[in-house]
């Protein structure tokens, strides 16, 4: 079965044909880095993450560009508000979005251009506008002439008659008051570049389009982002691009929200919960599975109620693990190959949630072979457990989350297991005595301390809860 993915611009699922046999060619909108980021950020980066990960199990080579805009209205608002350079809060925040991506397994992009490093680009791209008569001059602004692309609106379909798009501060000199900004003119204070047309600074839309015309070509295979960059992030993108000349991109993927109380979560509302925040209260891997476990076109709703469900269902998983490995005296290769089930739900634009059921489905063979001490078929199953997590990037014995040697971790882990059972070694000399109120003020404190304790035939064992 051939991969198959929705199509946005289609408004359907559609087979997976790339531009260039073998090789897939993405485009990924990254964050405006005015703030330090929420987990709605992060979500659509994870998103993409986990469908990068499917097209290289499934063979392909794989480009992804992923942008950060360094230069907005909002990046100067902020210099404004606290009397930095617009630079410092840019870099700073972008250091922070990083992290968050490294924190939660994000594989690091081909490329991860800055918008401001490419002004040469953009002017290239006003000019060649300009000329073809689908962009003008006004009062040092550059705007594109929206009527002059009879497809505009096509993604998002909408009618243009029926679009009123407020005019921005200082967007003067418009034709149409539905046209759109590509250059912005210089203000006082302001940061700005020189063009052929004086100074000023990009408009957001023109430099996505302006960078994947430059890492990816005329044509690539896929863009994406949230579904609230469809209009009009993405629909200027177009108009833009084709205008120029290009094909631009032959897919269409958007990535649902995280809502909270049925909204968005945005600064701008006051309802987000930040990456950073969420890392101290919560392990980084069942973070990354809460976030990555729904499809990537639903709405995820915040809870802390789902996040213990999330926290509760890895933890079945990782549980399974750390006694398949204890089992047989040390770790188990991932399977070469995914189960079929798996491979059929991530081929179907990219099915997680059903490929998570398979995964516990093989959890819970795997735990009856325990139960029945059949060593060799449980092996197999985290075989084929950890093949399937490593696709998903939630392999919990994988160097990303165990620390792959570089670290202390496993030193530390030692010799908390060793501490550890001391105190559960006093718990069951307790109990011999018949002493059980002992025995379970210990179990109790452990737990406390975020230790999860099972009695099992071969004595008690202990896990991160």
């Amino acid at each position: 079965m051939s991969i198959r993915l929705y199509d946005t611009s289609a408004r359907q699922i559609r087979d997976f044909t790339p531009v260039v046999p073998g090789c897939v060619s993405i485009y990924l909108c990254g964050l405006t880095v005015q703030a330090a980021p929420h987990i709605g950020h992060v979500r659509g980066a994870l998103n993409f993450d986990v469908m990068r990960r499917w097209f290289e199990y499934r063979g392909y080579d794989v480009t992804l560009v992923r942008n950060v805009t360094d230069i907005d209205d909002k990046i100067i608002a902020k210099q404004a508000e606290l009397g930095r350079p617009w630079w410092a809060i840019g870099y700073e925040n972008e250091r922070g979005v990083n992290a968050g991506y490294d924190a939660l397994g994000v594989l690091p992009p081909t490329y991860e251009p800055r918008a401001t490093g490419h002004i040469p680009e953009m002017i290239e791209m006003m000019r060649g506008l300009i000329e073809r008569g689908h962009a003008y001059e006004a009062d040092g602004n550059v705007y594109f002439d929206v009527r002059s692309y009879p497809d505009y609106l096509s993604l998002s379909n909408q009618d243009l008659d029926d679009l009123r798009q407020p005019e921005g501060e200082g967007e003067t000199g418009k034709r149409d008051p539905r046209d759109f900004a590509m250059w912005k003119a210089a203000k006082p204070g302001e940061p700005s570049w020189e063009t052929p047309w004086g100074r000023g600074r990009p408009g957001w839309h023109l430099e996505c389009s302006a960078m994947a015309h430059k890492y990816l070509g005329e044509v690539f295979d896929i863009h994406g982002g949230g579904r609230d960059l469809i209009f009009p992030h993405h629909e200027n993108e177009i108009a833009q691009s084709k205008c120029f000349g290009d094909e631009f991109a032959r897919y269409w993927m958007h990535n649902g929200w995280v809502t909270m109380s049925g909204e968005k979560m945005s600064k701008s509302l006051g309802n987000s919960v930040l990456v950073a925040d969420m890392l101290q209260r919560w392990r980084p891997i069942v973070l990354r599975y809460y976030l990555a476990g729904p499809h990537y076109r639903s709405m995820i709703e915040y809870s802390e109620d789902a996040l213990r469900e999330a926290e509760s269902a890895f933890a079945r998983i990782e549980g399974f693990v750390q006694r398949v490995v204890e089992k047989a005296g040390g770790a188990v290769a991932p399977a070469e190959t995914v189960p079929p089930a798996f491979a059929e739900a991530m081929d179907d634009d990219l099915g997680v949630p059903q490929a998570l059921a398979v995964v516990h489905t093989a959890v819970k063979q795997g735990n009856s072979a325990l139960a029945a001490d059949d060593k060799e078929a449980a092996v197999e199953r985290l075989a084929e457990v950890r093949a399937m997590l490593g696709v998903l990037g939630l392999d919990p014995l994988d160097a990303t989350w165990s620390g792959g040697g570089n670290d202390r971790s496993e030193e530390l882990h030692g010799a908390v297991d060793t501490l550890v059972r001391l105190v559960l070694e006093q718990r069951q000399a307790a109990r011999a005595r018949k002493d059980y109120a002992t025995a379970d003020a210990i179990r109790d404190q452990l737990q406390q301390s975020g230790l999860v304790i099972e009695d099992t035939p071969d004595g008690a064992r202990w896990s991160l809860g």
